[in-house]
């Protein structure tokens, strides 16, 4: 990757950030796939099962497209790993691929869909607002992890964002389109 002031300072907040220990690891861990992706099936049986109850007659798709939307992190965030080829921190073995995080991605939108699929079946606002910010903290918590971990400098965290708020935004766009779909006659 070709130095430039984004990057330099990029690396001057990795090594201000850095200093691994047992919470940033925790924190990172929150991102993997064995963690995050068994909150977003619990959700997604939860909603298929609330929506399949009210006799829902798309029941299966609010959930459908979460699952497709998960399955596009590693579809998209592959690629971009390899088009960039971005070195490491210092704090890992030297290699590329780290640019977009993918722990990062796969913690946004496991947690971002679960989020947006459970916030119609919650009654009150502060319900939505507590997920919501469960769901923020969650993210904030992982990019905090994998910075303050060495895993990945700050941009390849902000990247995986900017990416999934996209991702998110549509998911919500769609949902709030079949949603509107359904109350028309």
């Amino acid at each position: 990757m070709a130095d430039g002031p984004l990057v330099d300072l990029d690396e001057a907040a990795s090594r201000a950030l850095i200093h691994p220990d047992r919470l940033s690891e925790l924190l990172a861990h929150l991102g993997n796939v064995p963690v995050a992706l068994p909150v977003l099936a619990v959700a997604l049986a939860y909603v298929t099962w609330r929506h399949r109850r009210i006799g829902t007659h798309h029941w299966w798709l609010p959930a459908t497209a979460a699952a497709v939307l998960m399955a596009l992190v590693p579809a998209l965030i592959v690629p971009l790993k390899e088009l960039t080829d971005r070195p490491g921190t210092p704090a890992v073995p030297p290699a590329t691929g780290y640019y977009p995080s993918g722990h990062t991605a796969t913690a946004a939108i496991a947690y971002g869909a679960a989020t947006l699929l459970l916030l119609p079946w919650l009654r009150s606002a502060p319900a939505r607002r507590a997920l919501l910010a469960v769901c923020g903290v969650l993210n904030l918590g992982v990019g905090f992890g994998l910075v303050r971990r060495g895993y990945h400098w700050p941009l390849d965290v902000a990247a995986s964002w900017c990416l999934c708020a996209v991702l998110l935004v549509g998911l919500w766009l769609f949902l709030g389109r079949d949603t509107r779909q359904r109350r028309s006659p």
